[in-house]
């Protein structure tokens, strides 16, 4: 099992802007586990925070960027891809990003200088497991030029990327297979240089890009001639392809163990395969229903307002029951219960919970007209509100079951967070 990674302490790194050209200083501060990649505007009112997520790309034009409306104003971040490349790459899955404009420092065109800084802060293991996913079945892209496979591979992430001659400027294809682990990634992919074409680059200042761009930073290629730099490595243009590539992986719901094979691709073709591969792993992670709910009316005397479970997603005999609860503004209680900011009372939390509990015991014993009763709650607490829209997932483990008497711990998890917690006993009566 490998679990989740932050780093130790604060640190930071100042830097130009490759295309707003705008000076910004990134702060890095430990992350919470199951939190993310946290940017934060801290040059914006209000120090409004964005939370890297698929749902939040938005499509600007030769770079990576974030979009959420935070409290009526549009906020973006831009040129993400080689942090969150570095943070792939350096198997940190949590970290808070503070920056100071919009656009995230380009450095020296490559990911190094931020897994120098990311390293030299001192990467930490959290005590909760990372979530991964395992391709199984192939997963492609291509439109006749370009083409990105997802193929399975049990042990990590491995991608194979080949990159054409560009008109005879690169002296070849390079074809370019690594293994990614912290430390191939540090030495093999994250010093390789961002690249464009001699021709391009008048094209990109017309459209008001590349402001921070120099001969240093960018490796320009003016017919087969490097301008002003030299290469560190004879096939940097496809390293960089791949940095390019892992930071666009970053938006995977899940650390994927897969070979990817990618020929001519870019941020496009990436993120299409991002799309499906997320598709898939929300369908692999869909709940399954065990009882659904004409079998929970079939088994509990409970029924509306005061049927607090909808489905049971999971059931093993004896031992633990998981259910759901989607709460919705229409909830009856939620008319009197702090209207203006409805929030789930807390004893119907625990009457959730002793719902599902009951539907245990009620499948493990022959109930003979019998209904549930609580004989007592101990240890209870409350994290955080549920409020509308929130989806309880409730879980119940046994610590014994006897006769009609079943004694339980149960807690209730919304987006992965716990929001109450107890223990339950109760009985057929």
């Amino acid at each position: 099992m490998s679990v989740q990674r932050t780093i130790a302490r604060e640190a930071s790194v100042t830097g130009v802007g490759l295309h707003s050209g705008e000076t910004c200083t990134l702060t890095f501060k430990p992350g919470l586990a199951d939190r993310g990649m946290v940017f934060i505007r801290a040059d914006l009112p209000g120090r409004p925070a964005i939370t890297s997520h698929p749902d939040r790309l938005c499509q600007r034009q030769r770079r990576t960027a974030l979009a959420e409306v935070i409290d009526g104003h549009e906020v973006e971040v831009h040129t993400t891809e080689h942090l969150l490349a570095a943070c792939q790459g350096l198997g940190i899955d949590n970290l808070v990003i503070e920056l100071t404009a919009v656009e995230l420092p380009g450095l020296d065109g490559s990911a190094k200088d931020f897994a120098d800084c990311l390293r030299g802060a001192g990467i930490v293991e959290q005590d909760v497991e990372r979530r991964t996913f395992d391709v199984t079945t192939p997963v492609s892209i291509s439109d006749g030029k370009s083409s990105i496979v997802a193929l399975p591979y049990a042990n990590g992430l491995k991608i194979t990327y080949t990159l054409d001659d560009h008109g005879g400027a690169l002296g070849g294809a390079q074809i370019v297979e690594v293994e990614l682990t912290e430390e191939s990634f540090a030495t093999k992919i994250a010093p390789a240089r961002t690249f464009c074409m001699a021709k391009e680059v008048e094209m990109l200042r017309a459209l008001g890009l590349g402001k921070g761009a120099t001969y240093q930073n960018t490796c320009v290629y003016d017919g087969d001639r490097l301008i002003d730099n030299t290469l560190r490595f004879k096939d940097e243009a496809a390293r960089h392809k791949i940095l390019d590539l892992i930071g666009d992986l970053a938006h995977c719901r899940r650390r994927l163990n897969a070979h990817i094979i990618a020929v001519r691709t870019g941020h496009r073709e990436n993120m299409l395969l991002v799309q499906e591969l997320n598709r898939r792993i929300a369908e692999a992670e869909r709940p399954k229903v065990a009882f659904d709910i004409q079998a929970i009316l079939g088994k509990l005397p409970h029924r509306y307002p005061l049927l607090l479970v909808d489905r049971i997603l999971e059931y093993v005999p004896a031992k633990r029951i998981v259910g759901l609860k989607n709460v919705t503004f229409n909830e009856p209680f939620f008319q009197g219960h702090f209207p203006g900011r409805p929030v789930m009372p807390g004893v119907l939390q625990l009457e959730a919970m002793a719902q599902v509990a009951a539907v245990l015991l009620l499948t493990e014993q022959d109930s003979g007209g019998k209904i549930p009763y609580f004989m007592s709650v101990d240890k209870v607490k409350w994290r955080r509100p549920v409020v509308p829209g929130d989806q309880l997932r409730i879980e119940i483990d046994t610590v014994r079951i006897r006769a009609s008497l079943a004694a339980c711990t149960g807690r209730i998890l919304v987006d992965g967070q716990v929001v109450c917690e107890g223990e339950l006993r109760s009985m057929l009566v």
